[in-house]
């Protein structure tokens, strides 16, 4: 049985550059061979799926999910409650990485993003879950390494040695080796 991949929460207040250390990410870890999956949480209520289309016709008939799959992309519409990273987790066992953005109350290992034109109270400083933060202040006696926005190379080096670390070694040292 393969074990499922690691969840990493990207946390932070709105408009704090969670999404933008994401979109960053990604590729960092993607050129080093990680197969690197999303999670977006979101407050309001989503639909990728429009009235008069065939899947959702589907689900309008009372389908509880419909997948529509093409050329290389497939897209499921589920009804869940409340679905948290741990309850789907199982649709991204081809991942190396999960990374989520938002769920910052699950126990997940959390890296906060706090940058100053935002705030400069952090969120998760009492949160035992919270591994690093992104931070452009000067934060004092912090019990986790703090990163520049901009250290996305030193994030990414954190990120495998603390996450990935264990494909480094059943790779014989590595994932591209």
């Amino acid at each position: 049985m393969h074990a499922p991949p690691p969840i990493v929460s990207i946390v932070g207040k709105s408009n704090s550059g969670k999404t933008t250390l994401i979109e960053r990410l990604i590729p960092a870890l993607s050129a080093r061979g990680y197969r690197i999956g999303t999670i977006k949480h979101s407050h309001r209520d989503i639909d990728l799926d429009r009235p008069g289309k065939d899947s959702y016709r589907h689900k309008d008939a009372g389908a509880e999910a419909v997948m529509v799959a093409g050329p290389g992309r497939v897209a499921l519409v589920k009804d869940v409650v409340d679905a948290q990273p741990d309850d789907l987790v199982g649709y991204f066992k081809d991942m190396d990485l999960i990374m989520t953005e938002g769920y910052k109350r699950t126990a997940n290992p959390k890296i906060e993003v706090c940058r100053a034109v935002r705030s400069s109270v952090p969120l998760c400083l009492e949160d035992p879950s919270l591994v690093a933060m992104v931070t452009d202040l000067n934060l004092e006696n912090l019990a986790v390494p703090a990163f520049l926005p901009d250290d996305i190379q030193g994030l990414a080096d954190f990120i495998e040695r603390r996450f990935l670390s264990r494909l480094a070694v059943a790779a014989g040292g590595g994932p591209l080796s």
